[in-house]
C-alpha cells in the first residue's frame, strides 16, 4: 500500500521506510513558484520596522500566520496575498487604513 502526504508548500512525497520521497519530482519542478507573485513577507516587515508581534497585530492575523509566511509553510492567500501587495506599493497609506485614519 502507497502512503501519500500533501506538504504544507504544495508538494505530495511518498512515505518510504519512513522517509519522504518526493512524487513526480519533474512537475513539482515545473510548477510556477506561487511565492515569487508574493512580496516576501519577512521582507515587508523589516521594511515597516515591525515585529513579527507587532506586524500580525497592525494585520489582524495571529502572530502564527506570520510565522508561517515567513518561514514558507503556508502561503497568503486571497485577500490577505492583495493587502502584502498594497503594503509592498504604498506601506503608510496601507497601514493608516488598517487603522481606520487617513494618510
Amino acid at each position: 500500500m502507497q502512503r501519500l502526504r500533501l506538504k504544507a508548500d504544495g508538494r505530495i512525497v511518498e512515505l518510504r521506510d519512513g522517509r519522504e520521497v518526493p512524487l513526480a519530482p519533474a512537475m513539482v519542478a515545473d510548477a510556477p513558484s506561487a511565492e515569487a507573485a508574493v512580496p516576501g513577507v519577512r521582507d515587508l516587515r523589516r521594511r515597516a520596522q515591525l515585529t513579527q508581534i507587532e506586524f500580525a497585530a497592525r494585520l489582524g492575523v495571529p502572530v502564527d500566520t506570520i510565522r508561517n509566511w515567513e518561514q514558507g509553510k503556508r502561503l497568503p492567500r486571497g485577500p490577505a496575498r492583495a493587502l502584502l501587495t498594497v503594503i509592498a506599493h504604498a506601506p503608510e497609506t496601507a497601514f493608516a487604513a488598517l487603522e481606520g485614519r487617513r494618510a
